[in-house]
C-alpha cells in the first residue's frame, strides 16, 4: 500500500480534529439527538432531525479523518533544500504577470494555499518537484499555458 506524505504539524492537526470530534463534538450531539426524542413524535421534531443530520456529518468526518490517519506516514523534512521536494519553502513568479508566492511544500492532506501550503499532488506541486533555483516550468491555466520560474528554495 502506498502512503501519503504528511509532516508532524499535519499529522498532529489531524489528530486533535480527530479528538475533538470523538470527545467532544460527537458526545454533544448524542445528547441532543437524547433531548429531542424526550420531546415525543419525532417525525415533526425539527430538533430531533438536525441533531441526526449533524451527528451523520461528525461521523462521516470522523471516518475521514481514521482514514486520512491510517494512509499517511510522517515525513521528517530538513534543509537545507536545493530542490523542490516535500517540505520546502518556494518562492514561485508568474513570468507573465510578474507575481510571486511562497509556498510550503505539502502532502495532499495539509494542503491550504491561501496559507502558503501547497499539496505536491497539484498540478503546480508536481510541476516543481525536483526543481531548482532558477528553474522555469509552464502550466496550462486552462486558457493557455502560463510560465513560472523558482525564485528561491529553502
Amino acid at each position: 500500500m502506498s502512503y501519503f506524505p504528511i509532516s508532524k504539524r499535519g499529522m498532529e492537526k489531524l489528530k486533535a480534529e480527530l479528538e475533538k470530534l470523538q470527545t467532544r463534538d460527537r458526545p454533544d450531539v448524542i445528547k441532543a439527538i437524547e433531548e429531542a426524542r424526550a420531546h415525543g413524535d419525532l417525525s415533526e421534531n425539527a430538533e430531533y432531525h438536525a441533531a441526526k443530520e449533524r451527528n451523520n456529518i461528525i461521523m462521516s468526518r470522523i471516518d475521514d479523518l481514521q482514514l486520512k490517519i491510517s494512509n499517511s506516514q510522517v515525513v521528517a523534512s530538513s534543509g537545507p533544500f536545493t530542490k523542490c521536494v516535500f517540505g520546502a519553502k518556494v518562492k514561485v513568479e508568474n513570468v507573465d504577470t510578474g507575481e510571486e508566492f511562497d509556498y510550503t511544500l505539502v502532502g495532499p492532506y495539509e494542503s491550504d494555499p491561501e496559507n502558503g501550503y501547497l499539496s505536491i499532488a497539484t498540478p503546480i506541486g508536481k510541476a516543481m518537484l525536483g526543481l531548482m533555483e532558477d528553474d522555469s516550468f509552464l502550466l496550462d491555466n486552462g486558457n493557455g499555458e502560463e510560465e513560472y520560474r523558482i525564485v528561491s528554495v529553502s
